[in-house]
């Protein structure tokens, strides 16, 4: 890309918008992502008999397995919450690109 389309593209308050959006979106779902993980391991760590808990007292399935399951299952969810953005995030980078090449 030569240089005049790059400062096209830079100075577009688009851009800014686009790139604005897909941080604060990024960081929130790193977050969430992130206190979900360390919150396991934090308990695993400090309580590991939490986890041991049987599900019911014949069970020898532990309350763990389901939890981490559930940890598991989350990222897989919050993957999807931003897949599902980043095509709405596709709409705005066309109009960007098409207002860089005018």
């Amino acid at each position: 890309m030569n240089e005049p389309i790059i400062d096209r593209i830079q100075h577009n308050p688009k851009f800014a918008e686009l790139v604005q959006k897909k941080t604060s979106l990024s960081w929130l779902l790193s977050s969430v992502m992130l206190v979900i993980y360390y919150g396991f391991i934090l308990v695993i760590a400090f309580s590991p008999t939490t986890l041991g808990i049987p599900l019911s007292s014949n069970s020898v399935t532990t309350i763990g397995i389901p939890i981490g399951i559930m940890v598991i299952l989350s990222a897989f969810v919050l993957t999807g919450i931003y897949v599902r953005r980043a095509t709405e995030f596709d709409q705005l980078t066309r109009e960007i690109i098409e207002e860089a090449k005018q």
